[in-house]
């Protein structure tokens, strides 16, 4: 394991949000929400209403800005999220999760717990200098965000879809020449 658990879970959650907003948009409806929040194991407030969807659909250029920036990039971004947010990293247990961080309450809105946990995640990122873990996709018409925590940093494809798709033209173009 490169990372804790929760910041691989926080860096997965961040790459699909913001991957929802490639073509089709994945992130339309309150129930489309819903399930990000059950997927991704998140805890605390959740709302449930347009507006929060509204705040986490606004939120996803500025985290492709964090994941796909430089280093020193993600340092400054990653310092104003954790400000505006007036974070507090402190350890927490619960539901089946052993000791990990929480840096604001839970009755804070979704879209700032979002912000933060992806923030914290980031300084497990910068601190290891791993930015090289993220990327975008080596699918020609695909800007998805790249998660890579294999051993040996093979992940090209933000999805299988794309890896797929990828593979097929190559064959088709081979078959053809």
């Amino acid at each position: 394991m490169l990372f804790a658990h929760d910041t691989e879970i926080a860096l997965a959650a961040a790459v699909q949000l913001v991957n929802t907003a490639e073509e089709p948009d994945t992130l339309t409806t309150v129930a489309d929400l819903d399930a990000h929040y059950a997927d991704y194991g998140y805890t605390g407030r959740h709302d449930r209403t347009r507006a929060e969807l509204d705040e986490v659909r606004a939120l996803r250029p500025r985290l492709r800005t964090l994941l796909t920036g430089t280093r020193d990039e993600a340092v400054e971004i990653v310092n104003a999220m954790l400000a505006e947010a007036r974070a507090l990293p402190q350890l927490a247990r619960h539901d089946g999760w052993d000791w990990h961080l929480h840096a604001v309450d839970s009755d804070r809105p979704l879209v700032e717990r979002i912000v933060v946990e992806t923030a914290m995640a980031m300084i497990d990122v910068i601190r290891a200098d791993e930015m090289s873990r993220l990327g975008t996709c080596a699918a020609d018409d695909c800007d998805g965000i790249v998660l890579d925590l294999s051993r040996n940093r093979s992940r090209k494809f933000c999805s299988t879809t794309c890896g797929n798709r990828t593979a097929v033209a190559a064959y088709r173009a081979r078959q053809g020449s």
